[in-house]
């Protein structure tokens, strides 16, 4: 079982690539470990050192759940996947997740109101970016999915994931049968 989870940032890719690779005993990559030195998330690792992290994963790890995308910095990475997921959520819905997120990983000081009296700070800021980048070459942005979906080797599943875990989980389980068939 070779998957992939794409989406953008606040759809839940993490949380169901680790409810995934629980339920099914592989292992889990989340690729923000390859990029990101720490949870601060200030701190990058260069592309060297993240391709090697990837090589060293790719030669212990036969079968995984990936959540993230390599592509910007590792265009080749993970094509031998047997599925790429593609998770989207309704954009208010997807805002109140990272807006709780921000608060758990920095207290309410993290942020900020706008103009509008809106919750932001600069990730937020970025994270409203996603569907109006037009780069491919933009790390976490429509514009890379699409290009990734558009050029991905394996069948693409895209899924709603205002659902239970068990629900996409059970999706995701189903869609991989069929095509073990």
């Amino acid at each position: 079982m070779k998957i992939q989870i794409i989406g953008a940032s606040g759809t839940g890719k993490s949380t169901l690539g680790h409810y995934i690779a629980e339920k099914e005993k592989i292992k889990w990559i989340d690729t923000d470990h390859y990029i990101w030195k720490n949870n601060t998330f200030t701190d990058s690792y260069p592309i060297p050192e993240r391709l090697n992290m990837y090589k060293k994963d790719r030669e212990r790890f036969f079968d995984f759940i990936v959540s993230g995308s390599v592509f910007a910095w590792n265009p080749d990475g993970f094509m031998d996947r047997d599925l790429l997921v593609f998770l989207y959520l309704e954009e208010n819905i997807r805002f109140e997740r990272l807006i709780k997120r921000e608060i758990i990983r920095g207290g309410e000081s993290a942020l900020s109101l706008d103009d509008q009296g809106n919750q932001t700070n600069e990730f937020l800021e970025w994270c409203k970016t996603y569907h109006t980048a037009e780069n491919p070459s933009d790390i976490g942005t429509y514009a890379e999915h699409a290009y990734q979906m558009e050029h991905s080797k394996s069948p693409i599943l895209r899924v709603n994931s205002d659902q239970s875990l068990a629900s996409l989980y059970q999706i995701i389980l189903d869609e991989f049968q069929k095509l073990k068939q």
